[in-house]
């Protein structure tokens, strides 16, 4: 397949959206109801932050590998979870996990998949796996993931706290899991993780398990009462969340707004790093961002801000979408290689210590030249 004119990862959504069903795009494209305010700031942003370049500080090699959890990785931009790969490639979650091996990066495999989490495991065997999931209404639906996770070899356990119900879309019959009913015929979409019977059932149970879910204090609790995992809280977007999250022990924090399907309104995941970072200084916790990010340049203002690594999740859809996990490590490099070009011109030459001046926000910025 020729793909030159797919040179940035918005080239990769268009092709995408040629390719996909309008039920698969729907799904994955849209937000919370008519005005989907949070996923529109989510991407745009990243523009009120502004580059300063440090000339003098220009330097050769760069190193864009660092550390998550303990666990080394080559670029800081890893796979956030996200449902029903099957949607976009036969190759499911597989073809996913099999981009991010090759690109020595970690994947966070959705609790909402399409692949068998020991499935998954043997496809990429030597590969960096966390696991997602909620506290689910059914608490034993939680620990069974978990317990899967933990005999596959899984590093880490991303608990999503922001989806205590599921939102209403713009259309009722849209957006979500009960709108892949136009794909009832196919029986690679079961939600094999949860309850492993018909398409329809599987995802009408794991609507059920998410919507009217909880997470609370003593949820946190019991999850580390009983595994031995490294613990990170997705979903976070404000300080007092944060230190909380951090007195009770959790090892990370994952600064999201689920993809603006949640709470529209919620402020944009770069908007609420800096505070999120600044409430956990010292403590240990280890702090990730996912949320509009789209280029190399969107990676390193979230590096600059406190961010560890960043995550993707659409990104890695459209590039599934467009050819499996060839597509999907495609979206990868370009991202590494938009990153690698923005420290050379930024004068940055590693991604574990991006000078917090090397961005500003444009209101700081704007108030300087007057």
């Amino acid at each position: 397949m020729n793909r030159q004119h797919l040179t940035c990862v918005d080239d990769f959504e268009d092709e995408a959206k040629q390719k996909l069903s309008y039920g698969a795009l729907d799904y994955y494209s849209k937000g919370v109801k008519k005005l989907e305010l949070t996923l529109k700031d989510s991407r745009k942003a990243f523009s009120r932050y502004r580059l300063r370049p440090r000339i003098f500080q220009y330097r050769l090699p760069r190193n864009l590998s660092t550390t998550v959890l303990g666990e080394k990785i080559k670029i800081p931009i890893g796979v956030s979870p996200t449902a029903l790969h099957a949607l976009a490639h036969i190759t499911k979650e597989k073809g996913t996990a099999e981009a991010a091996h090759a690109h020595g990066t970690v994947m966070i495999l959705s609790s909402v998949a399409n692949t068998d989490i020991k499935e998954l495991r043997q496809k990429a065997s030597t590969g960096l796996l966390w696991m997602q999931t909620y506290f689910f209404k059914t608490p034993a639906v939680t620990e069974s993931i978990i317990r899967k996770a933990e005999r596959a070899g899984f590093k880490a356990i991303v608990v999503t706290i922001d989806s205590s119900g599921l939102q209403i879309r713009h259309n009722k019959a849209s957006g979500t899991l009960k709108s892949c009913d136009y794909e009832a015929a196919r029986t690679d979409l079961s939600v094999v993780n949860i309850e492993n019977s018909s398409m329809q059932a599987s995802l009408y149970r794991s609507v059920e398990e998410i919507n009217n879910s909880h997470a609370t204090a003593e949820d946190i609790l019991w999850l580390k009462s009983f595994t031995k995992l490294p613990v990170v809280v997705k979903g976070v977007l404000n300080a007092s969340t944060a230190k909380r999250a951090a007195s009770l022990g959790v090892d990370g924090i994952l600064v999201s707004a689920h993809g603006g399907r949640q709470l529209d309104g919620a402020p944009a995941p770069i908007d609420a790093l800096p505070e999120v970072v600044e409430a956990v200084r010292g403590s240990g916790v280890e702090v990730y961002m996912d949320g509009g990010i789209r280029t190399g340049t969107d990676v390193l203002k979230a590096l600059a801000l406190g961010a560890r690594a960043v995550f993707i999740g659409r990104p890695v859809l459209w590039g599934l979408a467009v050819d499996g996990s060839k597509g999907v490590k495609e979206v990868l490099q370009i991202l590494k290689e938009e990153l690698d070009l923005a420290m050379t011109l930024s004068g940055v030459g590693d991604v574990q210590s991006v000078p917090r001046s090397v961005v500003v926000h444009e209101s700081e910025f704007l108030a300087s030249k007057l």
